[in-house]
């Protein structure tokens, strides 16, 4: 099988808030055994990927990480919506990688900022927006510089300082925006009431945000594949 497999099982059935012994009984097969399909440790046959895909209402390929729709259809350009201005008339012209990341990358950031409007915690908010503003920045810099006849001036931070500076800029954010979620008080903000933060899953995404979480699904499918590549 593979490593997704037993991860996705083990969340379909937690999303359903199903006991691993009824969930095993309901498909036939002990809960020993269950057990050890959800853990990785033994690899189940074809016919139970598909009996347990029907028994979840999910496709084959969505249970073998192959994609993060459920259905098990792949995300075509046109159907994501863009929900931003465009203000550069030669934008139609662009390839359809780019547009494709884009809009990617800004659906998700929507759902970011409706959960983060939902926990109403000024300090969270603005760590979560200063973490997105320094990767926006540290990678201006880098298709600004493709071209070094550019003026550096335009940027107050030397070439040689920027990048390492704004890494430690962004791990301190980071840490700071963790420590705010889970309730405690960093940088002179309040950490989140938890009673405030909502029950999320994402059978709850995919009701909440039914036209941006498919954006929000690639993005993960395709960090995750590249952070496993590290490993």
């Amino acid at each position: 099988m593979n490593n997704d497999f037993p991860r996705i099982i083990t969340l379909l059935r937690k999303e359903r808030g199903l006991s691993q012994k009824q969930a095993a009984m309901e498909l036939g097969v002990s809960q020993a055994l269950l057990s050890h399909y959800e853990k990785g440790i033994r690899e189940c046959g074809l016919d139970f990927v598909i009996h347990i895909a029907d028994y979840y209402s999910v496709s084959c390929d969505y249970l073998l990480g192959r994609t993060p729709d459920r259905a098990g259809a792949t995300l075509m350009l046109e159907d994501l919506p863009d929900n931003h201005e465009v203000h550069n008339e030669d934008e139609s012209k662009s390839n359809t990688l780019i547009t494709l990341n884009k809009k990617l990358i800004q659906n998700s950031v929507s759902i970011v900022y409706e959960i983060l409007a939902q926990l109403n915690n000024k300090g969270l908010t603005t760590e979560i927006s200063s973490y997105l503003m320094v990767s926006v920045y540290k990678m201006i810099r880098t298709v600004y510089s493709a071209n070094n006849k550019n003026p550096q001036a335009m940027f107050s931070v030397i070439p040689e300082m920027y990048a390492g500076l704004s890494d430690a800029l962004q791990s301190i954010i980071e840490a700071n925006a963790k420590q705010i979620a889970s309730g405690k008080t960093a940088d002179g903000f309040q950490g989140i009431d938890s009673s405030s933060a909502p029950n999320l899953s994402p059978d709850i995404i995919s009701k909440l945000y039914p036209e941006l979480a498919p954006s929000l699904y690639n993005l993960i499918q395709k960090t995750e594949e590249k952070i496993k590549k590290l490993t």
